[in-house]
């Protein structure tokens, strides 16, 4: 694609290498420009790449209107999602063009990470692992915590008190509140043996970590073993058979396999122990700038998998009323086959 417009934050970022709240971004061609407000553009003329012109103006949409009326283009394309319709007025007010939608075009170019954006997304799961380990440790003594305190404590430790922003809000619940998929924390107190499911990330640079552990509230708590004990049989089992399920998909995913073809190396396992219908969303998605980026890793998803994707292998359970098991971690398609950052 030649000639497009952005607005969404993180699109912007990955073009230029800086974003802000309000802000347009043309690219034209081999021309791309930063159309920003005055609150806006010392700093971004800091710190846009050297290729990319910072424009000041009060009217970002009247600024861009000259600037696509000088280019003589006959088409601009931009993503429904991201410019209000509001925007769609304001850029096609007395202007001669065909705006064209695309959906989500710049996760597309994003779908295959560089070098560099999978370095930093690996520090930024080292760092999310971190975070974990440091939750673990005031969970220890977290007899009697309701979630909303465990949320609470979960930002702080992901956040490294606030060194670093979160992914998303993190999810903390306990025993039937797990069997919601986004569970929002109540009053409910953590007890011994009580099962935990919690699902939090951090950003490092920009780029997100996603990552979700179920454990077993006990005297051995261990925040980072998979092998989890569970007191209560039924729960027991159906954590193993969701962690028997992730494990068989991040062993077998391979280069060139269909994205619905690694969906179905979980769901398989969970079909087959008669849960695939407790089984309520997809095995994945990719993560980078945005939590949830291409490839959707999905039952209906015909995206061939190539080297340097980064997406999550998450297979769930969920039973309501009684409990919900997840188990989550992210991969990068390195050297042919999935490999766990």
């Amino acid at each position: 694609m030649k000639n497009y417009i952005l607005k969404d934050e993180n699109a912007v970022y990955f073009e230029s290498g800086f974003s802000c709240d309000n802000v347009l971004f043309l690219r034209l061609g081999s021309e791309g420009f930063f159309i920003t407000d005055p609150r806006y553009s010392t700093e971004a003329k800091e710190c846009v790449k050297s290729n990319i012109e910072v424009i000041e103006a009060r009217d970002l949409h009247k600024q861009a209107r000259e600037i696509i009326r000088k280019s003589k283009i006959n088409k601009l394309f931009f993503n429904p999602s991201d410019l209000t319709y509001g925007d769609f007025l304001g850029l096609n007010k007395k202007l001669n063009i065909e705006l064209t939608p695309k959906k989500e075009f710049s996760k597309q170019m994003r779908i295959i990470k560089t070098d560099e954006e999978i370095a930093i997304l690996k520090e930024a799961v080292r760092l999310g692992r971190e975070g974990f380990k440091t939750l673990g440790e005031v969970l220890r003594v977290g007899q009697g915590l309701s979630e909303k305190e465990i949320h609470y404590r979960a930002k702080e430790c992901m956040s490294f008190k606030g060194e670093y922003d979160l992914s998303f809000d993190p999810i903390t619940a306990i025993n039937e509140n797990a069997a919601k998929p986004h569970a929002l924390p109540t009053a409910k107190n953590l007890k011994k043996d009580d099962l935990l499911l919690i699902d939090a990330g951090l950003k490092y640079k920009r780029y997100c970590s996603d990552r979700t552990v179920t454990l077993s509230f006990d005297d051995g708590l261990d925040i980072e073993n998979r092998e989890q004990k569970f007191k209560n049989k039924k729960w027991q089992e159906i954590y193993d058979i969701v962690l028997k399920a992730q494990r068989n998909a991040i062993e077998k995913a391979r280069i060139g396999m269909r994205a619905s073809e690694i969906d179905a190396l979980t769901r398989s396992v969970i079909e087959k122990a008669g849960y695939g219908k407790y089984f309520v969303h997809s095995t994945g998605h990719g993560v980078g700038l945005d939590i949830h980026e291409y490839p959707t890793i999905s039952a209906k998803s015909d995206v061939i998998i190539e080297e340097n994707m980064v997406f999550t292998i998450e297979p769930g359970i969920y039973l309501d009323g009684d409990m919900g098991v997840r188990i989550e971690d992210m991969v990068v398609m390195r050297g042919g086959r999935a490999e766990v950052m």
